[in-house]
Order: structure tokens, then sequence, then C-alpha cells
């Protein structure tokens, strides 16, 4: 029996090539846009004198942009049948926003560069996910967004570690790290050109691909909507990580030091990305969810009552580790729940619908912060782990969520 099963495991298919260069292409723009967003809300507020609401609109508009453009790019790629051009576009369009962030002089052109830069999101997201499920076995599906989560996110905790040291050979100088945040932009975008592949096999290439309808889209069952309503509840837990930056400066960290924040973040999230998404390849994924609630609701109550800046930072952290647990699987569960020649709208759909809730989330976070105080935002932020927990169990109960 355990020779029949180390016999299975040597068997397993290996992660296709294309999952790598997507992963590292993944960690070079993350690298280049958290050089930037680590530091972007209090470049607002400290620099150009905006509120934290209005952090909290710039974000919440900038995700929810991404999201709408996520459904059209998906549902284009399904068309057409390829994914790469979408994805390069995107890409490149994500590099070309960034000097606007060093160039502006009002919140208004950092919402400006912030829609650009999450229109370059959009329209390489649900390809690019897509994508992924087309060249992977589904056998080792979870492994595979869990690998391309985890360099997606070790770019996401070296962007600050390049900020933080950026910021000290610079005089604290924002803008200047922000013109440093194209390097490794262009190498995203020359990683794609050289390294990403479309489909799955030169068989499934050559078939003619027939074009993908809206009316299409009613071959997406209740176990993918069930998908999604999980998914948009998970995202009203979950408002932007710039809060987190400001909790951990209001704690008393450091200006030249904010990047920490989205470093302890993103260390623990790269960590706990590829073992989350292996332990999907054989637990029940309600399994995971609640476990990553849990863990959620533990971290908002850290933020909100935890003692000083290690209460706040021991909170980020577990943030960090709730979104190892939940954010492969939920890209698994959307490629799992939806038919092969719909991957791309189903992906873009999904996106939408979290991105609508991230707008809101967003900006009801900045108003309960300027109302009633940062403790607000985190303890409203745990009561909605609350009820997303409670979903979960309850579509599991049902069986809507089993694999």
């Amino acid at each position: 029996m355990n020779r029949a099963a180390a016999g299975g495991a040597e068997r397993r298919p290996a992660i296709p090539r294309t999952v790598w260069a997507l992963g590292f292409v993944s960690m070079f723009m993350d690298i280049s846009s958290e050089m930037i967003h680590a530091l972007l809300p209090l470049f607002l507020t400290a620099t150009l004198g905006a509120s934290v609401a209005m952090v909290g609109l710039i974000e919440g508009i900038g995700e929810s942009t991404a999201a709408v453009v996520k459904v059209f790019s998906g549902y284009l790629s399904d068309r057409l049948g390829r994914r790469k051009p979408l994805i390069l576009l995107g890409y490149g369009l994500g590099a070309a926003s960034k000097p606007l962030f060093a160039l502006a002089g009002a919140p208004g052109l950092v919402l400006a560069a912030r829609f650009a830069d999450r229109i370059g999101k959009g329209m390489r997201g649900a390809p690019r996910d897509a994508l992924v499920a087309d060249v992977t076995p589904p056998e080792i599906r979870g492994r595979a967004y869990g690998l391309r989560q985890a360099l997606d996110t070790t770019g996401a905790f070296v962007g600050p570690l390049l900020a933080i040291a950026l910021m000290a050979l610079l005089a604290d100088d924002m803008r200047a790290v922000f013109w440093f945040a194209l390097i490794p932009a262009g190498l995203a975008v020359a990683c794609v050109v050289l390294g990403v592949e479309d489909r799955a096999s030169p068989q499934e290439a050559a078939e003619p691909h027939p074009p993908v309808r809206l009316a299409d889209l009613r071959q997406l069952d209740r176990a993918f909507w069930g998908v999604v309503a999980i998914g948009v509840v998970f995202t009203l837990a979950r408002f932007s990580e710039a809060f987190l930056v400001l909790r951990a400066h209001d704690e008393g960290l450091p200006l030249a030091l904010a990047p920490l924040v989205l470093v302890t973040m993103n260390a623990v999230y790269a960590l706990g990305a590829y073992p989350a998404g292996a332990w999907s390849d054989h637990a029940p994924p309600q399994r995971l969810l609640l476990a990553g609630m849990g863990v959620l609701i533990a971290a908002d109550l850290l933020l909100a009552f935890g003692p000083g800046l290690s209460g706040t930072l021991l909170g980020i952290a577990l943030w960090g580790v709730h979104m190892a647990l939940t954010q492969g699987l939920f890209a698994k569960l959307v490629a799992q729940n939806a038919p092969a020649a719909l991957r791309g709208s189903a992906f873009g759909l999904f996106n939408l619908a979290t991105g609508i809730a991230m707008l809101a989330a967003s900006l009801v976070a900045g108003l309960l912060w300027e109302e009633y105080g940062a403790a607000a935002t985190f303890i409203a932020g745990a009561a909605l782990a609350c009820i997303a927990a409670a979903l979960v169990a309850g579509l599991g109960r049902a069986g809507r969520t089993s694999t």
C-alpha cells in the first residue's frame, strides 16, 4: 500500500513550464507594484494631504476597475481561444502606469495612475488564471495555483524590502522610489514575451475554437455561483491592505519602515501558499475556507485590540496566513466549477463580483475609520468574517463546495 502510494506520488505530473513563467511574471510585477503600494497610503496622506476616506476610495475604485475589466478580458480570451495576447497587454499597461505615481502632485493623478494600473491587472488576471488551468492536469491544479501565488507573493514582500532600502538610500524620497519601480515592471513584460506559451497542447491548439456567446454563460451552474457568493462575503471581510499600513503607522511604525507591513504579511503568505495549494488537492475545500476565516477573525481582533505595534504586526502576519489558505483555493474552485470553454469568463465574473465587494468594503472601512476610529474598521471586518464562515459551513453541509 505504501509502495503503491509512493509510486502514485512519483507518477504525479510536473508543474508545467508556463505556470512557472507566469509565476515569475507575477513576481516581478508585484515587486514593482508593492514598491509603490507599500508607500502609497502615506504618500497620499502625508505628502498629498488626502484623507483616510480618500485612500479607501482610491483603493476601492482601483480594485473594482480591475474586476470589471476581468469580465471582458476573460470573455474575450475564451472567444479568441488565446490567452497570451491579453496577458501581455495587461502587464504592458501595468508597467506603463508606473511613472504616473512618481509624477503625481495631487490625489487625482494618483487615482488616474491606480485606475490605469488596475485596468492592466484586469486585462491580464482572468486570462492568466484560466491559462494555469488550461495547461495543468486537474490532479495538481491546487499545487499549480499555489506555486503561482507563492511566486507572486514573494514579489509582494521583496518589493517593500526594496522600498525600505531605497528610502534609506534616497533620504525618504518616495517619488524616487516610485521611479525605480519601473525596472522590475519591465522584467515582467520581458518574461511574458519569452516564457509564456498559450494553451495546453498542440492538439488542443489545432482544434477550431467556437465563439463564446453570452448565452453560453448559463452553463455556469449553482456550484459556480456558490463559489462566487462565498468569495463576495470573504472580500467584504477583507478590505484593502492599505489599512494595515495606516494601522501600523498609527501604532508608531516610522515612515521609512512602513513597507515592513507588507513584507510581514506577504512573507507569511508566500511561505504558506504552496503548502495550502497542495493541501487543497486532497482536503475538502470548506475545511480550508473555514480555517482561513478563523485566522482572519483572529487577525482583525488583534488589529482592533492588540497591544501596540507588536500586536498589530502579529495581526498582519495572521492576515497573511488567511490569504495563503484562501486565495489559491478560490482560483482552483472557479476553474473546477466552470466548463473548460468558459474558464476565462468564469474568472472574470468571479473577479467582478469580488471587486465590487472590495470597493464597498474599502469605502466602508475608510468611513468607519474616519467616524469611529481604527478599531471599528477591524471589528466590522471580524463580524463579516463570522458571517462568511457561517455561509461556508452551511454550503458545506449542503454539499455545494465539495470536490
